[in-house]
């Protein structure tokens, strides 16, 4: 059926509805959603950063954000599996863009972050961040705390990310044990889920390691994660390197024995009845990418997040 209108992205006149860009043309937002700064009204702000400063092995994922909104064309506005239905219907969500930072001096990063942050959770909006290297999650989960208080963190990773941290770091191996050491997260209502290496300390944060992960059905897994976040609010961060490289080739620091992409939707899938309040993508490096692989596996997680969120909000319309 041919295309009425392209470029959605700009030439959209409201918030909802779906485009009807081809997939391989038109201007590339995240699932076409249209790019403005205005928060009036909106259910989701989609928000890139372009940040990789904090890496310890692979650059490259400051490209994260523009790999998966290109990904994200592949959703061609069909109602998205596996919700079968129109995302846009009644949700409203923009992409916000990404945020601006001084490439020449880091430690204004977290600072720039956070602010841009707290004045699109001011507004109300839902906020869902494509990274940039894990390390863009700690300023925004500060920007979430200060709303919500001390949050439970699920966090899909290879890594603990919790290394020894003086509080001044600008490390993505070492954020959550800051979080914990601050109060932004609830060690006790928090858990990490396909981690496949050790660091000196877990902070008391339930691990399920990727060996437990091979073994457990993606309902089980679903079920850990409900009953760690007690319904207490939540924030999803999934690095991409929680993959198997099989399906995340194009990440920082690929480790090898990981999940399938499909196993850890299948979890996504079912995590509907957890109160997820932000959440986000990070570590896609699309330079070692093939044929956009990991992209596209970044860019279907972050449609999941917006399928359970227009499915939160069909149950309170109910």
């Amino acid at each position: 059926m041919p295309s009425s209108s392209i470029d959605h992205a700009f030439t959209a006149t409201k918030n909802t509805g779906r485009a009807t860009d081809p997939t391989y043309a038109g201007a590339l937002s995240f699932m076409r959603r249209r790019y403005t700064k205005n928060l009036k009204g909106v259910d989701v702000a989609v928000w890139g950063i372009p940040f990789d400063a904090a890496v310890t092995n692979r650059p490259g994922a400051r490209f994260g954000p523009q790999a998966i909104r290109r990904a994200s064309a592949i959703f061609d506005n069909d109602p998205q599996y596996p919700f079968g239905r129109d995302l846009f219907n009644e949700l409203s969500v923009i992409d916000y863009g990404d945020c601006l930072l001084d490439s020449g001096n880091h430690q204004k990063t977290p600072g720039t972050i956070e602010r841009e942050a707290a004045k699109i959770l001011r507004s109300g909006a839902f906020l869902l961040t494509l990274g940039g290297d894990h390390y863009v999650t700690w300023p925004v989960l500060k920007a979430h705390a200060a709303i919500h208080g001390p949050l439970a963190l699920v966090q899909f990773d290879a890594h603990q990310d919790t290394w020894p941290d003086d509080g001044k770091r600008i490390d993505h191996g070492s954020f959550v044990g800051r979080a914990v050491k601050e109060g932004l997260i609830d060690p006790d209502r928090s858990i990490q889920i396909g981690i496949r290496t050790h660091a000196p300390d877990d902070f008391s944060i339930k691990i399920l390691y990727g060996h437990e992960v091979e073994e457990l059905r993606a309902v089980d897994i679903a079920y850990a994660i409900a009953e760690r976040t007690g319904g207490k609010k939540t924030y999803v961060t999934f690095d991409i390197d929680c993959l198997d490289p099989a399906f995340a080739p194009g990440t920082g620091t690929p480790v090898a024995g990981g999940p399938s992409s499909a196993k850890i939707l299948s979890v996504l899938r079912q995590m509907g009845h957890i109160d997820m309040v932000g959440a986000d993508v990070v570590e896609v490096a699309p330079a070692y990418d093939h044929a956009d692989i990991t992209a596209i596996a970044g860019s279907t997680v972050a449609m999941h997040y917006l399928g359970l969120l227009a499915e939160k909000r069909a149950r309170e319309r109910a």
